[in-house]
């Protein structure tokens, strides 16, 4: 059985559990989502918080589904009370970032911008819109309070210009390294 299954979700003030059958909506003061449970999984839910109930089981699907139902329910309890963030990084000379129209416009070496809908649960904050040098880079956070949606959008804005491991220059996550490759070596 999942150690993390087992444990119990606390539900804090401000935050609403309603459940249906499988179906699960949680509302809070940062949006509302909602999830349907795989049925083989018994949650209930009862005194502000929220258990998972297993049983021993040989099957594998069950055994599976324990800790990731236990862990969803937590990621949309903390995204509806605290939210999550991304926090991304431009590199590269005379790349910029900005927000336009519920549109993210990146300007990053192509011979066009690149425009990407923003999804309704994500905020976009600009904090610095362009590179000044390869040095200086171009700084934004997505913030929203659906983990999965979040994620994406991150990729999706990441795969548009991934970082070159030459230079570095491209569109990376904040806390991610980036093993740079030397270039070629001219003999004399």
């Amino acid at each position: 059985m999942s150690r993390i299954g087992k444990k119990k979700i606390m539900i804090p003030s401000g935050v609403k559990v309603e459940q249906a059958g499988t179906r699960f909506k949680v509302t809070g003061p940062k949006g509302s989502l909602e999830w349907d449970c795989a049925p083989e999984i018994k949650v209930t839910v009862e005194n502000n918080a929220i258990q998972v109930e297993n049983e021993e089981s040989a099957d594998r699907r069950r055994r599976a589904l324990h800790g990731t139902t236990r862990a969803l329910l937590n990621n949309m309890i903390i995204g509806v009370s605290q939210g999550f963030e991304k926090a991304m990084q431009i590199y590269g000379t005379g790349y910029n970032v900005k927000e336009q129209g519920g549109k993210l416009v990146l300007s990053i070496g192509y011979c066009h911008p690149v425009e990407l809908p923003i999804p309704k649960s994500v905020k976009v904050e600009v904090k610095t819109p362009a590179t000044r040098g390869n040095d200086v880079p171009a700084l934004f956070t997505l913030r929203g309070y659906d983990k999965q949606e979040l994620g994406q959008f991150a990729a999706v804005v990441r795969r548009v210009r991934p970082p070159e491991p030459y230079q570095g220059k491209g569109i990376r996550y904040a806390d991610e390294k980036i093993i740079r490759k030397e270039g070629k070596a001219f003999g004399a």
